[in-house]
């Protein structure tokens, strides 16, 4: 279970999630700096995978194929933005 109201505490942005797809391999900070939250430029490097969720801020992002625990990727600045 993820919390969707997930916020990047390094850029103040709010953690977008898209089920069934993950991010294509050349992602990089400026693609999302340029591109968030507009998913109509977004959807140029998504690719689809069922079963899978892919998250973005503007600075992080990150393709998860499995549960994973979030907390534990030191470099990432996401808490939950409160419900």
């Amino acid at each position: 279970r993820t919390c969707d109201q997930l916020r990047c505490t390094a850029c103040d942005f709010r953690v977008s999630l898209f089920n069934d797809y993950v991010w294509d391999q050349s992602c990089d900070y400026l693609f999302f700096r340029n591109n968030m939250p507009e998913l109509s430029k977004l959807r140029a490097k998504m690719i689809k995978k069922k079963g899978a969720r892919a998250y973005a801020c503007q600075c992080s992002w990150r393709s998860i194929n499995e549960l994973t625990d979030l907390q534990t990727e030191q470099q990432l600045r996401w808490v939950c933005g409160k419900h």
